[in-house]
């Protein structure tokens, strides 16, 4: 277990990390503002899931060799933006059907909690900068004294829970949004269409990274 004082300082970055603006913070939102808590907080669960994964895969070696090969970290970027770029066209797809149907209130898709929870974890996990923050972070922590690898799975595990925890506390806040815009017929009939231009976006920035 890393020193106590590298600990602190390691979980007082992970807060305000957690706190940042990106991608998950942006899924979150929108996806908690329209479907509510639970669905927010099954992407949270899902992020999770990604935290642990790269946090394994950095500490038996795979942030490095994505650092040292770039080919894999372009082919990773890539199936995760064609992945993004896929939800996005579907949703607004499903956008113009809505407004082909003027008659009746917009019918919003319903999701599985494995969909929501692969979900969080693709976008998460499909973008390589994430993998590569993993595996220049977490070693800043740990102590020479001790054993790296257990230290590495230790942090990252502390670093999931605090973005899980943080994630949460987004996602029910988001939610409190849906019992306002639920009565607003124009912004549901339009939701999907807007969720699905953030999810080219995302697609986009992912694509257009260096």
């Amino acid at each position: 277990m890393p020193e106590i004082p590298i600990l602190v300082t390691f979980l007082g970055a992970s807060a305000l990390l957690a706190l940042s603006p990106g991608p998950d913070l942006l899924l979150l939102s929108t996806y908690s503002a329209a479907r509510g808590f639970i669905a927010g907080f099954l992407l949270s669960l899902g992020i999770f899931l990604a935290g642990l994964t790269q946090t394994f895969l950095v500490a038996f070696g795979l942030g490095h060799i994505m650092q040292t090969i770039p080919v894999v970290a372009l082919a990773v970027k890539t199936l995760g933006a064609l992945y993004l770029a896929w939800l996005g066209i579907n949703l607004i797809r499903q956008w113009r059907s809505n407004l082909g149907n003027t008659q009746r209130q917009a019918v919003t898709e319903p999701l599985s909690a494995s969909q929501l929870l692969s979900r969080g974890l693709i976008n998460n996990l499909m973008n390589p900068k994430a993998l590569v923050f993993f595996s220049l972070f977490l070693p800043q922590f740990t102590s020479p004294t001790q054993p790296i690898t257990q230290q590495i799975l230790l942090l990252g595990f502390f670093l999931s829970t605090i973005a899980l925890t943080v994630n949460t506390a987004i996602s029910f806040s988001f939610s409190r949004l849906k019992q306002t815009l639920s009565h607003q017929s124009a912004f549901s009939r339009h939701f999907d269409g807007f969720l699905g231009v953030v999810f080219l976006g995302l697609a986009g920035r992912l694509a257009s990274e260096h």
